[in-house]
């Protein structure tokens, strides 16, 4: 018998200086048996970070032909794909070809710094790629504000996000490995 997702419910405050964004979302999120609180709390912070109301939450879990997040136009094309964590470079390659702009969000200190110097010299002739290393205590501290029923505040600015819960807050300074071209 098969494992479910277990579903977590989120109230996103966004105030994005930088873009001019400032919107509530509400979210539903499956966080997979497989999938830690890391994991799942770095998406809602991609999600915070591209806010949009046509963003969405894909079926990455056992799919690589879906990112973590995506956001298509009104033809079906992919403006945006946000993909979590380390992919595997030939997949970040396809994806490149296939959206307009692409973001991973890596995360988890050395393995990360790790996966880049590899991964990193197979991918310097995508333009259209964006790579952000969050510092290694980040993940850890977002993970403890997650709750199956969550309120969360972003506040961006200046590559400088806030997320408070209402007790905790985390400050996370954002460091691209690489930018667009």
């Amino acid at each position: 018998m098969a494992l479910k997702a277990t579903v977590f419910k989120a109230e996103l405050q966004i105030a994005d200086m930088d873009r001019n964004y400032y919107h509530d979302h509400s979210v539903t999120i499956a966080r997979h048996p497989s999938e830690t609180d890391e994991r799942m709390m770095v998406r809602l912070l991609a999600f915070a970070l591209h806010a949009h109301e046509a963003l969405a939450f894909a079926n990455k879990i056992g799919n690589d032909d879906e990112p973590d997040l995506w956001q298509r136009d009104l033809t079906g094309a992919i403006e945006l794909w946000i993909d979590v964590g380390q992919p595997d470079e030939k997949q970040v390659r396809k994806a490149c070809g296939r959206a307009r702009q692409v973001f991973i969000y890596s995360f988890s200190g050395h393995s990360a710094d790790v996966w880049w110097a590899q991964a990193g010299k197979g991918l310097e002739a995508a333009k259209n790629l964006t790579v952000i290393n969050l510092p290694a205590p980040v993940s850890p501290a977002l993970a403890k504000m997650a709750q199956r029923s969550m309120k969360l505040q972003y506040t961006i600015q200046d590559r400088q996000v806030w997320v408070s819960d209402g007790k905790d807050t985390v400050h996370i300074e954002l460091q691209p490995f690489r930018g667009p071209s």
